[in-house]
């Protein structure tokens, strides 16, 4: 039985679709649900966002500009969760988008992973890097993939 569903979103369109099917399966399961986003940091480190794109208008750590974009994201999937009468758990994680989203898995105790094929990079592959690896893992929670 499904208990618990784990949805890791990056405020990208499929991303949307995926939240949709969490949230009816959520409801038809009782399951709690938990929203999870991911800043892949790799690529940022030490670097510092221009203060005329930050929402405060100073000069920020990328960091903390990705923490408030995920944060935003989050909250409008918790608020279409919210509308739908659930009450998500929301979690930011950084590092390397497979390895925290299963880490979050294992964390939560999740029952099912679900999430969407193509995420925010809009590569054109067959599918995301991110869920390619995460079907490649040696995890054993069973994952949903949505398609875009």
């Amino acid at each position: 039985m499904i208990k618990r569903i784990l949805m890791a979103s990056d405020g990208s369109r499929t991303s949307g679709r995926a939240l949709k099917v969490a949230i009816e399966m959520a409801k038809k399961t009782g399951a709690k649900l938990t929203l999870v986003g991911v800043i892949d940091n790799r690529l940022y480190v030490g670097r510092a966002m221009p203060a005329d794109v930050t929402p405060t208008q100073i000069a920020e750590p990328v960091e903390d500009y990705l923490m408030q974009v995920a944060g935003a994201y989050l909250a409008t999937d918790a608020k279409r969760c919210k509308q739908q009468g659930l009450k998500p758990e929301m979690v930011i994680r950084m590092g390397h988008p497979v390895e925290e989203i299963l880490k979050e898995a294992r964390r939560s105790k999740a029952d099912l992973l679900v999430m969407g094929s193509h995420g925010a990079s809009g590569i054109g592959a067959a599918m995301g890097s991110v869920a390619f690896g995460v079907l490649q893992s040696e995890s054993r929670v069973p994952v949903l993939v949505v398609r875009k």
